[in-house]
């Protein structure tokens, strides 16, 4: 999302967190009617630091947060966690459905070598999310996925972008895992054999039906969305390489000269939305892949591995070679000891 634009939570979320806490009783009031309404990010924010600034807050107040949010308080999506057939469906379900708990982050899995990686991106800039925001919801991906797999579950790895405050103690019982901070990525190490595991009890029609109210949330968040932020979804999915504003303006139903009036008055541009999106794809696959630069810069549309070191030196401050290095996922540490892990 760009600077002009602000991220939305659904209220049941910023419930949620209030009833998680001591703050649930003398907080701040909540104003809205519906579970499916919506606050502002900066709401949110503000929220959060009523909570954390309580005098019984501590360094892992929002890992515990996380841990004791039920499926309700993640309005349908929480519901439809419940009937996924499986940790892996569930985790792309996340990654389709999250912007109806929350806009200021994204969920993806990735998967590969036998493991895949729940990440977890904030969308807005670091110094507006709380690390202990980010522990939230990291700490809800861990127990939505006991709801499926059974509170004795637990991940092989969680990692952490930000530093570690307070004592380790809390993120190994919380998590049941080792747990590492100050690495590329937030990020939850699952198995192949536990993400494809399906439940004995499925349900694929009440599945069904709650994707299908899901579905007609998503879309009528879309309707809301500015010209700015559904251009920058189209280009989620498009071939950079041959990406012009004649594709979002089809799907908008404007012309290509009204769509580039509304993203001016929104205080952006085409160019800049799809400098942002190559920007974001050419990192993904620097982090994920093994591809060289010559096969990276078609992909993200620019001419050769010569622009390609160009421009992403002018979007990190380095080298793509660089980057890659810095940025590639941890070495996976080795499994604990069942016994260690099932007694967290």
């Amino acid at each position: 999302m760009s600077a002009t634009e602000s991220p939305s939570v659904t209220a049941c979320y910023a419930l949620a967190v209030l009833n998680a806490t001591a703050e649930g009783e003398s907080g701040p009031s909540a104003s809205w009617a519906l579970p499916t309404d919506r606050l502002e990010y900066g709401e949110m924010r503000a929220l959060w630091d009523s909570v954390l600034d309580a005098r019984d807050a501590g360094p892992h107040t929002g890992l515990l947060v996380g841990d004791r949010i039920r499926p309700e308080g993640l309005h349908i999506l929480g519901h439809l966690v419940l009937t996924c057939a499986s940790l892996a469906d569930a985790a792309r379900a996340a990654e389709r459905y999250h912007p109806l708990v929350s806009q200021a982050g994204t969920v993806t899995l990735h998967r590969g070598n036998g493991v895949g990686r729940i990440r977890y991106r904030p969308t807005v800039a670091p110094a507006a999310m709380h690390p202990q925001q980010v522990e939230a919801v990291v700490g809800i991906m861990v127990r939505a996925a006991r709801w499926i797999a059974g509170d004795d579950w637990a991940p092989l790895a969680v990692s952490f972008a930000h530093p570690r405050a307070g004592s380790a103690e809390p993120y190994a019982r919380v998590l049941g895992c080792p747990v590492t901070f100050d690495t590329a990525e937030n990020a939850i190490t699952v198995a192949d054999e536990d993400l494809d595991r399906r439940r004995p009890l499925y349900d694929p029609a009440l599945n069904a039906l709650h994707r299908a109210y899901a579905d007609r949330l998503l879309d009528q968040l879309s309707a809301a969305e500015t010209a700015a932020g559904r251009v920058r979804r189209w280009l989620e999915h498009a071939a950079l390489e041959d990406a012009g504003p004649e594709g979002p303006a089809k799907e908008l139903n404007l012309s290509v000269r009204t769509l580039r009036r509304a993203l001016h008055a929104e205080g952006t541009s085409w160019r800049a939305l799809l400098d942002a999106a190559r920007h974001g794809r050419a990192g993904r696959l620097l982090e994920t892949t093994d591809l060289p630069l010559d096969r990276i810069a078609p992909l993200v549309g620019l001419s050769g591995a010569t622009a390609l070191v160009r421009a992403f030196t002018r979007w990190e401050g380095m080298p793509p070679g660089a980057y890659r290095v810095r940025h590639r996922p941890p070495p996976l540490p080795p499994p604990p000891d069942h016994d260690v892990a099932g007694g967290g």
